[in-house]
């Protein structure tokens, strides 16, 4: 027996190496020719993302429409929105032993196949509850792709390409809410125009089966670790001949360490939400007309400016994450979320914020309401902002189906409700020129923060959740750490109105702030660096740190020591 003591990155260099020579065959590859690994990979997961924001936000710009073609109420228009939310949520529950039992890519495969009979049932639609089981269809498939996208693309790549690459998908993302727009305003006058909004769904869904029937079905995990034995005391340990197997329970343990994942896990995807980012773009439109934007440029400049800004910073926070690395961004991130919310809080103060718009509680309505002194605004276009959250993520919003403490609704299913009265109170009057300098200040904030959660929560959120879980129960892991932030996201929302009634908008924007604060310190504490670390690394990392407040500073993998192990056939 042979064996060589590593002390650096090399011995994990070649085990990778050695990882991609074993690829799981792909169904339309030419032996003795590699497909092209990396321009695959970004493509799965940039046309992964775009599907998920293109269905996101097709329903601000098909909801009008729908409203006049079949008489829905509000209550139904809720209904019909929120459908894609349960639909969502019920993948996230089930879908992480989908994701683990039949493999990544069977999973991506599977759920566009669920698009587009989704899609199907959309666009052939002639009653509410074709709409709402094609809308549920569409809100599974994206949540199990979003999931299994992320876990895949991580998996297949290495250390140096996998922070650019899972990123990428939050691109895509916002780069398919712009399309949306885009497509809605092209679509809008045609005579059944919705059917052909959401037909085209599932034209980035058949260009991504294609690209992973390319594509190997996954790695064989197993080969990175089997060069990879830590030295304990001087001498090599084996975990036995297998790798391990765990139950969804063993999240919840010490063993491994997954306690402590689970904390880092939960505590992100939970901050993600409690920082209030869906609810705070529903100001967007009203910050954008009260500094001087009137009419329809107001909707278009909150949508199409604010979508160019997340792409901005959804762009460069690829170029940052495998060099200033994962809790880096988030520090800046969640620190800026925290400034920046707590300005437009107190900007609330001087200045009392506008309502936003409101459904008629009638059924049968024949048009949304627009946002108030502002009768200029097309009901095209003052649905903004479609429902949100991150995976930025983006997800849907709906809204609660009862009036909250005798507040009018904000039923206009596309937003998050709205009171119809300021909670500011009567503001002193103050000079012209210093209410335009604090209504650019709020518009300078609402840019900010849209930025810091674009290259923060948004992106790292969903790789860290890729990298920090063994591969034995990474699905379940990512499924069940999902499901608390598409229900994280349906209570601060439904909340929403509830809170502002309680304290007021200011305090509920300085709440968001203070949130952000705390979100800051757990990522201090909790939260590791894994930049530049293979999974396996990552895993082991895991493994000798038993308490996650250990992870408070970033670990140094220079002083870990791996033994080779080289077996010789028997004479």
């Amino acid at each position: 027996m042979e064996q060589l003591t590593n002390g650096g990155k090399g011995g994990w260099m070649e085990a990778l190496a050695r990882n991609h020579s074993e690829l799981s065959p792909c169904h339309f590859c030419v032996p003795g020719h590699s497909p092209p690994l990396l321009p695959l990979c970004a493509s799965v997961s940039l046309l992964g993302g775009l599907t998920f924001g293109y269905e996101l936000a097709v329903i601000s710009g098909a909801l009008l429409p729908l409203q006049l073609d079949f008489g829905l109420s509000c209550l139904e228009q809720e209904f019909l929105v929120g459908s894609l939310l349960l639909g969502a949520l019920l993948a996230s529950l089930g879908g992480g032993f989908l994701i683990d039992c039949y493999g990544r890519k069977q999973a991506i495969l599977g759920s566009n196949l669920v698009l587009l009979a989704g899609s199907l049932s959309l666009g052939l639609a002639g009653s509410l509850a074709w709409l709402v089981l094609g809308r549920s269809a569409a809100g599974f498939a994206i949540s199990l792709s979003s999931m299994a996208c992320c876990i895949y693309v991580s998996e297949l790549v290495g250390p140096r390409q996998r922070g650019v690459l899972v990123s990428l998908y939050e691109a895509g993302i916002t780069s398919g809410i712009l399309l949306s727009y885009a497509l809605n305003y092209a679509l809008a006058s045609v005579p059944g125009g919705w059917r052909h909004m959401f037909g085209w769904a599932a034209a980035p869904a058949v260009l991504q089966s294609l690209s992973l029937l390319i594509l190997p079905a996954g790695t064989d995990e197993a080969a990175a670790h089997r060069d990879l034995i830590p030295l304990q005391g001087g001498e090599a340990t084996k975990r036995g001949l297998g790798r391990p197997r765990y139950s969804f329970l063993d999240l919840f343990r010490e063993r491994d360490n997954m306690r402590g994942r689970t904390t880092v896990g939960l505590g992100l995807v939970l901050f993600q939400q409690l920082t209030g980012q869906p609810n705070v773009l529903c100001y967007a439109s009203t910050i954008f007309h009260s500094v001087g934007f009137r009419g329809g440029s107001s909707a278009v400049l909150a949508s199409v400016g604010l979508g160019a800004v997340k792409v901005a910073a959804t762009l460069a926070a690829m170029g940052l994450v495998d060099r200033a690395g994962r809790r880096a961004l988030l520090l800046a991130g969640c620190a800026l979320m925290a400034l920046s919310v707590s300005g437009i809080g107190l900007v609330s103060f001087a200045v009392p914020m506008d309502s936003g718009p409101s459904c008629l509680a009638t059924p049968n309505a024949t048009s949304l309401s627009k946002l108030p002194g502002d009768s200029n605004l097309p009901v095209g276009l003052s649905s903004w902002p479609p429902p949100t959250t991150s995976k930025n993520q983006e997800e849907p919003v709906s809204s609660a189906s009862e009036k909250a403490k005798g507040h009018p609704r904000a039923g206009d299913p596309t937003v998050p409700p709205v009171p119809a009265l300021s909670t500011a109170g009567p503001a002193p009057a103050s000079p012209a020129p210093e209410r335009a300098l604090l209504h650019w200040t709020a518009l300078v904030c609402m840019m900010v923060f849209v930025s810091a959660f674009s290259f923060g929560f948004g992106p790292v959120t969903w790789l860290v959740l890729s990298e920090i879980y063994p591969v034995e129960i990474r699905g379940r892991a990512f499924a069940f750490c999902n499901s608390f932030n598409w229900a994280a996201n349906l209570l601060i929302s439904l909340s929403f109105l509830d809170l502002i009634g309680a304290i007021g908008l200011s305090w509920t924007f300085l709440l968001y702030g203070l949130t952000a604060v705390l979100g800051l310190g757990f990522i201090y504490l909790f939260v590791p660096e894994t930049k530049g670390q293979s999974l396996a690394e990552i895993d082991q990392q895991f493994q000798r740190r038993r308490f996650p407040a250990s992870f408070g500073r970033r670990q140094r993998t220079s002083g870990i020591q791996y033994s080779r192990i080289r077996v010789s056939a028997a004479p």
